[in-house]
């Protein structure tokens, strides 16, 4: 997929944003295969943030069976998720 300027999105661009947004909010280095919520690095309220950050950020609706902690479980899960629901792989 491309993102607004026509770029190209791969994996790893997606999981470069991903973990700078949530080293940002935790003030933590996050390793991108980290369980974020056995961790306590992500409480279910800031679950909503990382939601509204991928939907946003990613143009993608998480809805549904997409809709679980599981697919937030890590900076690689995320991306999984947003590849899958942009159709991708990675570039």
């Amino acid at each position: 997929m491309t993102t607004p300027t026509g770029q190209a999105e791969t994996a790893q661009s997606i999981r470069e944003n991903l973990t700078g947004f949530l080293q940002g909010r935790t003030r933590t280095d996050v390793a991108p295969d980290v369980d974020l919520f056995a961790t306590g690095l992500v409480t279910s309220l800031f679950a909503m943030e990382l939601l509204v950050h991928v939907e946003r950020t990613f143009v993608v609706q998480v809805a549904g069976p997409d809709l679980t902690l599981d697919n937030f479980r890590s900076v690689n899960r995320m991306t999984e998720l947003v590849l899958r629901l942009r159709g991708g792989t990675d570039a």
